[in-house]
């Protein structure tokens, strides 16, 4: 296939960045998205030129490193799949892509399409943790633990951490993955003794952090490579009202 490509480049955060123009032959079907990418840093080192920067880690579509903005789209057209995931037969030949970095004031971009998403760890920093001695592991079976619980909590931790719901959202905001954080330890007994505090914790340094507030479009669960529900957000709201309530 012919790929005509419009990639983000942009020195840092200081500069202003633009659109770039290349083209790609021979790029096949079989390839992943990132592959394609490592052949265009292969075309532009032997011309002397500088690679496009963009994370990746696993690309086994679990790391969640890989988000890019793909003609407009958080990881791209499929449905529930990582950008390292997505393969070049999802176009067509003579396709123009246009690539950009995840855009939101507070994943601030480093370089090209490389941003930073430190303001996720800060967040799990805040709460997202049991502290409380629970003791060594115990038998599987002695903590009860309904079968529903057990999936919710299961279905919550599943987040990945990409940052496509606050990249996909107009407000830039990151309660889908916060309320994913809260949820997977509200639904468990070992998370249930601080989950107050983590709530409001999580929650407060969530808004301290320039995300934007979230207005229920539910943007966020339909570019989720997870395919996290939003349900967890009203979980959020729930324990956080709660927990100012009881205060």
């Amino acid at each position: 296939m012919k790929i005509y490509l419009k990639i983000w480049r942009q020195k840092n955060k200081d500069t202003k960045g633009q659109l770039e123009d290349h083209t790609l032959d021979n790029v096949s079907a079989e390839m992943s998205f990132l592959e394609m990418l490592d052949m265009l840093n292969l075309k532009l080192a032997k011309s002397g030129e500088r690679p496009v920067e963009f994370d990746h880690d696993c690309r086994e579509g679990i790391c969640g490193q890989c988000g890019v903005m793909i003609n407009g789209i958080a990881h791209g057209p499929l449905k529930n799949t990582t950008t390292c995931q997505l393969h070049m037969r999802s176009f067509k030949d003579g396709d123009t892509i246009y690539i950009e970095p995840f855009k939101a004031k507070a994943f601030p971009v480093i370089r090209d399409l490389k941003v930073d998403r430190t303001g996720f760890d800060d967040i799990i920093a805040a709460g997202g943790y049991v502290s409380v001695n629970t003791g060594q592991a115990p038998e599987a079976n002695s903590i009860p633990v309904t079968h529903n619980e057990a999936e919710a909590a299961f279905d919550s931790a599943a987040c990945i951490g990409c940052g496509a719901c606050v990249a996909t959202c107009k407000n830039a905001s990151a309660a889908l993955f916060t309320s994913a954080k809260i949820s997977q330890f509200t639904h468990l007994p070992q998370g249930k003794k601080e989950s107050a505090k983590r709530t409001v914790d999580m929650v407060n340094r969530m808004e301290e952090l320039d995300f934007g507030h979230c207005t229920n479009t539910e943007a966020c669960q339909i570019e989720c490579p997870q395919d996290i529900s939003v349900l967890n957000i009203a979980k959020m709201n729930f324990e956080y009202n709660k927990a100012k309530l009881k205060k």
